[in-house]
């Protein structure tokens, strides 16, 4: 057997580093004369939850990277659309390209796992830019508001001491929004009708409305972040804002995740001092996209008013709860791994 036929080691000792939303480093120890005669690499890479127990040569799966054999640890951008916060399983082979073309390959690696990363703040920058040409122009409102069943509110006088608590942003709207499943928050609607300038006066959320200034939850102790833009095949669009006093541990949370905005300034929500003394900050909010407001900190119900809406309670499904966002929205998804 000659040194060009002597087989290869199986690859071990996988790890991956480096690890973004759209991207992953890897390497592995191989002996040095592998190392020396290697002349490709095959990664076969595919979502956890798609892993198939069979393995497959690489020629009779088009979409395993064949790649040129490089210094480790390689990087992986671009040869698929990975996404964000997925579970993915990688395996790797090396390669010998013999002089017939054929290919003398080690056994398939073990198996390991790893989980993208959230979108960078790159990305959400290319969401908010997106975001900003559906924004519309800037409507005068006047309270922020929450709707829900009557059991919420008893629930807090009677157990939380009147005390709004803040809940765990759930998966809705982006897969790679930094906030779902890890920042807490309130939610609010500012949104107003256009005829009357007032909230809605329907709410698929519950038949009772807590309102409150808007001056108690926008001021200037108050940092201002984009979070997230997303629909559910629908026409309409949902831009997501978190409201969070500063300094408070939402504050530090968002400060190196998220694009943060200027109160004053801004295609989505703000707060302008008035030009006459004594008056109240002028507040305006986006007319062309259904804004969701997390408000970072307890809110107490004497801050504002419960009352019943004049419109129906419609129904839940209408909620944007745990909602998916529509994949091939050309307005609102962005290209990563580009």
């Amino acid at each position: 057997m000659t040194e060009m036929d002597a087989p290869l080691a199986t690859p071990c000792n996988i790890q991956i580093c480096e690890v973004t939303c759209d991207s992953f480093r890897i390497m592995w120890n191989m002996p040095p004369e592998d190392t020396a005669r290697a002349t490709h690499f095959f990664i076969d890479l595919s979502r956890k939850e798609n892993r198939h127990p069979n393995r497959f040569k690489h020629r009779d799966v088009p979409t395993k990277l064949v790649a040129k054999a490089v210094s480790l640890p390689m990087a992986v951008r671009g040869h698929w659309f990975l996404s964000p916060r997925t579970e993915y399983c990688v395996a790797v082979q090396t390669a010998v390209r013999q002089p017939d073309g054929d290919y003398l390959v080690s056994e398939w690696s073990p198996v390991v796992e790893f989980c993208t990363g959230d979108y960078a703040m790159e990305h959400l920058q290319q969401l908010l830019d997106k975001a900003n040409g559906s924004a519309g122009r800037l409507l005068r409102f006047s309270v922020f508001y929450r709707n829900q069943h009557p059991e919420y509110f008893d629930y807090v006088r009677r157990e939380c001491g009147g005390l709004m608590r803040p809940a765990l942003k759930d998966s809705s709207g982006s897969h790679g929004s930094p906030i779902n499943g890890k920042l807490h928050g309130v939610f609010f609607s500012c949104n107003t009708e256009f005829d009357t300038g007032l909230p809605p006066r329907d709410s698929p959320y519950g038949p009772l409305r807590f309102q409150i200034p808007a001056g108690h939850l926008l001021n200037p102790n108050i940092s201002l972040y984009f979070a997230d833009f997303y629909c559910m095949y629908t026409a309409y669009h949902y831009v997501v804002l978190v409201l969070a006093p500063v300094g408070t541990e939402g504050d530090n949370f968002c400060r190196t995740r998220l694009p943060r905005l200027d109160l004053a300034s801004n295609p989505f929500l703000t707060c302008t001092a008035s030009q006459r003394q004594g008056e109240e900050p002028v507040y305006c909010h986006a007319s062309d996209v259904i804004m969701e407001v997390l408000f970072t900190e307890p809110v107490n119900l004497d801050q504002g008013s419960v009352e019943q809406i004049s419109g129906h309670h419609q129904l839940m499904s209408l909620t944007t709860a745990n909602a998916k966002k529509d994949p091939s929205c050309k307005v609102c998804n962005i290209s990563v791994g580009r």
